[in-house]
């Protein structure tokens, strides 16, 4: 994937992209909103608006920011458009003037940042974004070790009389990153979504928080709070500013 930016995926699937994946997880709305206490929020990567736009029907100031402008054009399409505040940009680095009781970033989405610097980065914005006694919430995928011994990766996402999806992924175990091409065949015709993430292990993730001046407040397995544990395929993480003396440190 030579060209491959920050925006490519969500220029190449914004116009299939709910289609792709219509639903939300069971409780992410609600969990969101019981974090924001009835404050302002931002999303990172907020796309098409699918959690946004539900968030700001719970009385949640809902901001976004996001580097594709295809799909901030679907979130404008959408009804509840104009309550979501949208910045077009990287959610790497970002300076909006500020602070949120809640920032979040769900769907594996902070993974589409592809260097350790990068995410270490986001950190650090948002902890400069946070309200004292905000947080940020990630949900992210758990990697795992099956996927990522087998290189190349092939399998079969959704197959109908009219159409096949597949998902083929390449690894490359020194960057963490994966490569993959989602893959559509249809009697249209053939669609290539290309799409490039860099995969962090919760113990990685929880020393970038570290280094930014944030600490881990709570882990779950879902965003119905199931308990993290060896055999969870995701991890939901709440993060929240450290103490008086790291605060200082930012």
């Amino acid at each position: 994937m030579d060209r491959y930016d920050e925006d490519t995926y969500g220029e190449r699937v914004a116009d299939v992209y709910d289609t792709i994946y219509p639903d939300l997880d069971d409780g992410c709305v609600e969990f969101l909103t019981e974090r924001a206490k009835g404050g302002r929020a931002l999303e990172l990567g907020v796309g098409t608006g699918r959690v946004a736009i539900p968030l700001s029907t719970n009385g949640i100031e809902v901001h976004g920011i996001d580097a594709s402008k295809a799909m901030l054009a679907r979130l404008d399409e959408k009804p509840g458009a104009e309550r979501i505040t949208t910045h077009h940009g990287s959610f790497e680095a970002f300076n909006l003037g500020m602070t949120f009781n809640l920032i979040y970033v769900v769907f594996n989405t902070f993974y589409a940042l592809l260097s350790q610097q990068a995410q270490i980065s986001c950190f650090q914005h948002v902890t400069r974004h946070l309200d004292r006694a905000g947080v940020f919430v990630l949900e992210l995928f758990v990697p795992s070790p099956g996927r990522i011994a087998s290189d190349p990766f092939v399998r079969v996402t959704d197959m109908t009389d009219q159409s096949v999806r597949l998902d083929l992924s390449i690894h490359d175990p020194f960057t963490q990153q994966i490569s993959s091409q989602l893959i559509t065949l249809s009697q249209d015709g053939v669609r290539l979504y290309p799409v490039k993430l860099r995969y962090v292990w919760p113990s990685e993730l929880d020393l970038m928080a570290r280094v930014a001046g944030m600490q881990l407040r709570e882990r779950f397995g879902s965003w119905n709070r199931d308990e993290f544990n060896a055999e969870s395929g995701k991890h939901i993480s709440v993060y929240q500013l450290g103490d008086e003396a790291t605060i200082k440190e930012r």
